[in-house]
């Protein structure tokens, strides 16, 4: 029997395909995590936000419009064993690509005030190793940030947006912002960061368009 894999929906191609800019990608992605748009690029078609990521939607959706624009985010967990009987610890952690001075500034003042793990990494930072989010068995499973070669913000981040919003990819910087503890109570303190800079940033936009 042939199986037919999901693929994501013409109307969806179009969507991302005609995006021109970074900050419409996050505008796109936020409609994707409140379940406006079913499928974005650098994810498996026709599915949206992990069941964990629920309950930071809001957070997620005003920092992606603000022109943060999350590719990958978790909460924080405390220590559960896991369905192989390891024991899993997982931080809480957000990473996206920043083009706006201004708001790669606040994040990182108030990353470093908050103190959170972060990193910031343009596409030529071959350097940058990433930072480990996620323990299994006391071991190193998953991290957030890290070197991402060209190759893969085409074809495995970014596959199929618009010329013109993958250009705006390239000119930005990724920003990866960590706890700086396993667990929730630890974790809280990366959602205070994003949303107190989220609303910086909107009150600041507001006071330019009434002046």
């Amino acid at each position: 029997m042939k199986i037919r894999l999901p693929w994501m929906s013409r109307i969806d191609r179009n969507r991302w395909k005609s995006a021109r800019n970074l900050g419409q990608l996050g505008g796109l992605m936020a409609l994707w995590l409140e379940g406006h748009v079913a499928s974005w690029p650098g994810y498996q078609p026709n599915w949206g936000p992990d069941e964990e990521t629920q309950e930071l939607i809001p957070t997620l959706s005003a920092a992606n419009r603000a022109g943060y624009v999350t590719i990958g985010s978790q909460p924080g967990i405390d220590p559960v064993k896991g369905f192989d009987g390891m024991i899993w610890q997982q931080k809480a952690a957000v990473e996206g690509f920043v083009r706006n001075y201004d708001l790669l500034r606040a994040l990182v003042d108030a990353a470093e005030k908050a103190g959170l793990e972060y990193e910031v990494a343009d596409t030529l930072d071959t350097g940058e190793r990433g930072i480990v989010v996620t323990l299994r068995g006391g071991e190193p499973y998953t991290g957030f940030g890290g070197y991402v070669d060209d190759a893969n913000l085409r074809h495995a981040v970014w596959p199929g947006i618009g010329r013109s919003a993958l250009d705006d990819v390239f000119r930005a910087v990724r920003v990866t912002l960590v706890a700086p503890e396993y667990g929730a109570a630890a974790g809280a303190r990366v959602w205070e960061v994003v949303e107190s800079v989220t609303r910086q940033m909107a009150a600041a936009d507001a006071c330019a368009e009434e002046g």
